[in-house]
């Protein structure tokens, strides 16, 4: 027999207690302030700086934002993530960072509830304008971008006052 509401329970359990990522205390503030406090996210930061997209991503939203850590970064191949910093890539790099934000706030719970309400998977249109397509697997939820690569999120429901933050393990791109 299978209980969809026990596995949707579980499986949010089960996101929101990986400690993956590190913030100092129980952050607050708007998703950008929690950002900074993370040392899982520093590139991240960087990027969202860079993009001018501090104050957008600090403002009253509210956001879900699939937060890429450090090692995510660094699984890019070499020089990608220095030439998207460069000021003349700003575009590309907006287009990058806004294809992890969805307007309105997302939990786990939501999101695999939608996920299992809607045969196995969930699109989740992004602020940039594209898809990420979300399932489960092995009880995590799985991020589908454009190209085809897949994102795990490995810390869920980082509640923030302008949204929610969910850590991935990779990258996703948007083309």
């Amino acid at each position: 027999m299978h209980y969809p509401r026990f596995t949707t329970l579980a499986a949010a359990l089960a996101l929101a207690v990986s400690p993956a990522v590190v913030f100092a205390g129980t952050p607050k503030g708007t998703i950008v302030a929690a950002a900074m406090q993370s040392p899982d996210l520093e590139t991240l930061v960087a990027a969202v700086k860079a993009a001018k997209l501090v104050d957008t991503l600090a403002s009253k939203g509210p956001f879900t934002v699939f937060a890429p850590t450090d090692a995510a970064f660094a699984k890019l191949p070499d020089g990608t993530v220095d030439t998207l910093l460069k000021p003349e890539n700003r575009a590309t790099l907006q287009a990058v960072l806004t294809y992890h934000v969805v307007a309105g706030k997302v939990t786990a719970a939501q999101l695999i509830e939608a996920i299992n309400a809607n045969g196995g998977s969930a699109s989740l249109t992004t602020v940039q304008g594209g898809i990420l397509t979300a399932s489960l697997s092995g009880g995590k939820v799985l991020l589908t971008d454009a190209k085809g690569g897949t994102a795990t999120v490995v810390t869920a429901d980082l509640m923030q006052s302008n949204g929610v933050i969910h850590v991935t393990d990779t990258v996703s791109l948007p083309m």
